[in-house]
């Protein structure tokens, strides 16, 4: 492995595995995964307020659907931002960062690969998340569309109708539609991590970087909406300064809205493949612009 130069994948996926393996021994991890584990168990037991209507069945998938990704989405979202709050601190604690650098390693492949075996550890566990939903989701929705077509059979049901309700059953089920919604997923908190590690490149305080991270991303949902109404309220019309502040603003604050289409999936609806391929341009350049902040602000740190 080269140990000089400007940038080195190499150097990085070495970080990026050691930051992998230092972050699976933290206690809180394993608490996460249980508590979505236990929540995506418990989604599968039928709830009785969920069928109140024909399409009950779908309600049910929904449902099920919904209280899994949402589940996905907090841990990933929360793990993302306190686990790389917390990298740069522990390094200095435990003195590794002094040793890092002094090999030497350049700072932002050091950067790179804390923020790489953020995200690996992220990924792998959306996968097992995926993986799990999947499963339960699958067998539910084969005894949902068993019981819909033998109660359509018993009353006699038209073969259009009855192809028609297997149709939107199937729909809620495992769908290619519903892993575009859970890669947003592990796009937002690709995000989020990236917002993080820029806050801890200046701030001493984990706790502060975790409660401003945070902030952010509740801002990010409501930045779109607060932009429009602002725009749409001037009289006079919007000047090019007015426009470069609101677009200086959008860049420091990401739309979250555009990751939208996660509750699409969740109501089983398609997802155009341009709507994912722009998300994922998105946040390469929402992470790539604040990853680079990052290392502007740590490079020249002194420890």
């Amino acid at each position: 492995m080269r140990r000089n130069g400007f940038f080195s994948p190499a150097r990085i996926m070495v970080i990026a595995g050691h930051t992998f393996t230092q972050l699976v021994r933290m206690k809180v991890f394993y608490f996460l995964v249980i508590f979505v584990a236990l929540m995506l168990a418990a989604s599968y037991f039928e709830m009785p307020w969920s069928r109140t209507a024909e399409d009950s069945a779908e309600q049910e998938l929904t449902i099920l659907k919904s209280t899994a990704m949402g589940a996905m989405t907090m841990f990933s979202v929360l793990f993302a931002i306190a686990a790389t709050a917390l990298l740069i601190p522990k390094d200095l604690e435990d003195r590794t960062l002094y040793t890092i650098l002094s090999k030497p390693v350049p700072r932002l492949d050091y950067l790179l690969g804390k923020l790489g075996g953020v995200l690996l550890l992220v990924a792998i566990s959306l996968l097992l998340m995926d993986s799990l939903l999947s499963v339960i989701l699958h067998f539910r929705t084969d005894s949902l569309l068993a019981h819909e077509m033998a109660v359509g059979k018993a009353q006699g049901w038209p073969q259009p109708d009855m192809d028609a309700r297997a149709e939107s059953i199937s729909q809620q089920g495992v769908t290619w539609d519903l892993q575009a919604g859970i890669a947003a997923i592990f796009f937002k908190a690709m995000i989020m991590a990236s917002i993080a590690l820029l806050i801890s490149t200046f701030s001493s305080s984990t706790l502060f970087t975790i409660v401003i991270a945070v902030v952010i991303y509740f801002i990010g949902h409501y930045t779109a909406d607060a932009r429009n109404y602002w725009l749409h309220s001037q009289k006079d019309g919007v000047s090019k300064e007015v426009k470069f502040l609101t677009q200086g603003v959008a860049l420091i604050f990401p739309d979250f809205q555009l990751f939208n289409i996660i509750d699409s999936t969740i109501e089983g609806k398609k997802i155009a493949p341009g709507i994912f391929s722009r998300l994922a341009t998105l946040t390469l350049f929402y992470s790539g612009i604040y990853s680079v902040l990052a290392w502007f602000t740590f490079r020249k740190k002194e420890f």
